[in-house]
């Protein structure tokens, strides 16, 4: 039930359309019993009350009190399905010992408030699911009493109009926003009523898109994803590994979940919300980083994020949103105040991180499928983004950001919460900066991106490319590099000077392979000392420093999306035993949270006696698409799997720790061959196979992330022979 005054209710397109849903029998609200998810987009609260007009008896003498609505319960029950608007089941059964009679009141209050201007949701469980866009055509039903919800917004730069039809499989009556049912049961007799909340968004109606108790998943285009993605089992029990396969299992679905269905490219070509319940948008980093993270399940994510993105591509200059030819977006909202232009939000491109992270996630998409016609139309969009970030972001051999906008994200790197870049001394950081973490991205996405155009015969491009993330590398290493503290600095600021705050930030540099080879031993042990791993993860900020704070989205918390792209970085040297570490810190952090559901982040309190469980971001989203994406990385890691479809070529270097002795990939699919393969401890064998793929066991050498495309293809060759 959704209270007057809560932050939750039924969003659709960003804008909340009900903002009170309570039932009431005989205006008494019904005791909550069990409220929980089914699946994805469905959910069952159980309610109890006390029959109104059965005697409740008195209390047995020594059997403890027995309360009225368990002695003589009248139960609600009420099955709630979204998708295309919500459709509710409530069900009413009689296990009284006698008859009853009372009135159902249903509450209703509609709104039209943007997601932005509702209050924190705080730690409250049990929103209304969130509805996604428009997906299956409406399922025809008898027809049925219906209300209309007030909804429209409007503003001096137009109007909207966005309420909720709301319908009623039998007739109420109404007082006020409530309507009644008077309702007579006989012992163990039922009643049920089916409400569609149907919403119209600027002109177009949404029909709720499930039958009655259809708690399994009924979306065609979910379904063939879920058949076709890799699945990942274990036969162990009771341990540690059946948490692994249960936060595995639980990321695939919620990516799934999240799936923006307005935004399909194709069945097989789709893209992704960042998360529920403030997130039910386009961000382009965050699609960029779910889709190649969880690169093991499918292709899918990365063909429709890349599509998705380069239709919204900048295309002019337009400094309230941030806009350039070339950039890539940032985030693109639905909800009001973005529709009617108040705020930039609509179509915002206040990020440096997605012109890089595109032309990586090309490269990525055509080692997974090999297909370098399924790139090609991302080849110029990748382009243009690049010599975006050259144009516009590269001052003195590095790259750095800063807003044009009077309504712009200040902080437009990895880290953008207003407060994120602090000196040493916890002042705060003005633009121009140039951010380590940026720097890495550019390189590796360069780097790959050099090899995709060499294999389409751009050979004078790929060159220059490839030479361009040769003097990154070295300009990077001389500007950063602080040799009294092993580590690099966090930035760089509008004067040059560093910011030797001491963060995760490097974590990605050693990922992205811009650290120079000798300063990755000490880099790696600095992370992994106390005061930046808490035991559960490293932390965005060390506890050291004076502006660290445990419950700060930047300034001390941690982010499962950064501990699984470091684990690949740790994979890419060979540390194995700290791809165990930061990967065991994560699956036991999982099982501590419903669903074995890794939330967008979490505090930072060091993990000991006097804090054996880790709290939460207040605001946190869950499910979160780059948490959830972030344990295929810890896997890939743990496996060393790397896919070279192009040469219908799977490389793996398995090292699975004791508490995870084995573990079975079904169905990993590398460009047009499908496999299943089993792994023990530092062996392996194959179950099944379609298609041609030459599986080997090697440990890449990663020195080769220097090295000129052609040779890299050389090498990975000289693997299939």
């Amino acid at each position: 039930m959704v209270a007057p005054g809560s932050p939750h209710g039924l969003i659709v397109y960003e804008t909340r359309l009900v903002s009170t849903l309570r039932y009431y029998i005989n205006d008494g609200i019904p005791q909550a019993n069990v409220l929980s998810n089914v699946e994805q987009h469905s959910f069952l609260g159980y309610y109890v009350a006390a029959a109104p007009g059965v005697d409740a008896g008195g209390t047995d003498r020594g059997s403890g009190h027995v309360p009225p609505e368990s002695r003589q319960p009248l139960e609600l029950r009420i099955s709630r399905f979204a998708g295309d608007g919500l459709h509710e089941d409530i069900d009413l059964t009689n296990f009284a010992k006698g008859a009853t009679q009372f009135t159902l009141a249903i509450e209703i209050e509609t709104d039209c408030s943007d997601i932005a201007e509702l209050p924190s949701p705080g730690a409250s469980r049990h929103p209304l699911p969130a509805s996604g866009a428009r997906g299956n055509p409406p399922i025809p039903r008898c027809p049925s009493p219906r209300v209309r919800g007030e909804g429209a917004r409007r503003a001096d730069e137009g109007q909207l109009d966005r309420h909720i039809d709301i319908g009623f499989s039998r007739a109420p009556c109404f007082e006020g926003n409530r309507a009644l049912f008077d309702i007579a049961l006989e012992r163990k007799e039922s009643w049920h009523l089916c409400i569609d909340f149907a919403p119209w968004i600027d002109g177009q109606a949404m029909r709720p898109c499930h039958r009655c108790r259809s708690f399994e998943v009924s979306e065609v285009r979910q379904k063939i994803f879920l058949q076709e993605a890799a699945k990942i089992e274990t036969r162990e029990s009771g341990t540690l590994a059946s948490v692994v396969e249960g936060t595995l299992e639980q990321a695939r679905n919620d990516l799934a979940a999240l799936r923006l269905y307005d935004l399909d490219s194709g069945i097989r070509a789709w893209t992704i919300a960042a998360g529920l319940p403030l997130y039910i948008a386009l961000f382009g980093r965050d699609v960029l980083t779910a889709s190649w993270q969880a690169g093991i399940l499918g292709t899918e994510m990365m063909a429709g994020s890349l599509d998705a993105l380069a239709r919204l591509q900048g295309t002019r200059v337009d400094d309230w949103r941030d806009e350039q030819p070339g950039r890539m977006l940032h985030e693109a909202h639905t909800g009001p105040l973005s529709a009617l232009d108040i705020d930039p939000r609509g179509r915002n491109y206040g990020s440096i991180t997605t012109s890089g992270l595109y032309a990586f996630m090309v490269a990525e998409l055509w080692h997974w499928c090999g297909d370098l016609e399924a790139v090609r139309p991302f080849i110029d969009p990748a382009m243009r983004a690049l010599e975006w970030l050259d144009r516009e972001r590269l001052q003195d051999g590095l790259y750095t950001y800063q807003t044009h906008s009077k309504d712009g994200v200040k902080h437009q790197a990895w880290k953008d919460s207003p407060d994120a870049i602090v000196y040493d001394d916890g002042s705060p950081v003005e633009p121009p900066i140039a951010t380590c973490e940026e720097q890495g991205f550019v390189h590796i996405a360069k780097l790959h991106f050099a090899e995709v155009l060499w294999a389409m015969g751009r050979r004078d491009e790929a060159k220059k490319m490839f030479e361009e993330t040769l003097a990154l590398k070295q300009r990077f290493n001389e500007a950063f590099w602080m040799e009294d503290e092993g580590f690099y600095a966090l930035a760089l600021d509008a004067n040059g000077r560093q910011v030797r705050s001491i963060t995760s930030n490097p974590g990605h540099c050693i990922a992205t392979a811009i650290a120079n080879d000798e300063y990755v031993p000490r880099v790696v042990d600095r992370l992994f000392r106390d005061d930046l791993f808490s035991g559960w993860g490293v932390r965005t900020l060390s506890s050291q420093h004076p502006s660290y704070n445990p419950y700060s989205y930047h300034l001390g918390s941690i982010w499962p999306v950064e501990q699984g792209t470091f684990a690949l970085g740790f994979w890419r040297y060979g540390l194995h035993d700290r791809v165990q570490q930061i990967a065991r810190a994560q699956f036991e952090a999982a099982a501590l949270f419903d669903f074995y559901r890794l939330p967008e982040l979490f505090s930072g309190h060091p993990r000991d006696n006097d804090h054996p469980f880790p709290a939460l971001y207040p605001n946190a989203n869950s499910p979160q698409a780059w948490s959830a994406s972030a344990t295929f990385c810890l896997l890939q890691a743990m496996l060393g799997l790397y896919p070279y479809a192009p040469l219908n070529l799977l490389v793996i270097d398995p090292h699975l720790p004791d508490w995870l002795p084995e573990i079975t990939i079904r169905g990993l699919r590398v460009g047009n061959a499908k496999v299943t393969i089993r792994f023990h401890g530092e062996s392996w064998n194959v179950l099944e196979k379609e298609g041609t793929l030459h599986i080997v066991q090697q440990p890449l050498p990663w020195s080769l992330t220097a090295t000129w495309p052609e040779r890299v293809v050389d090498l990975l060759r000289s693997l299939v022979k």
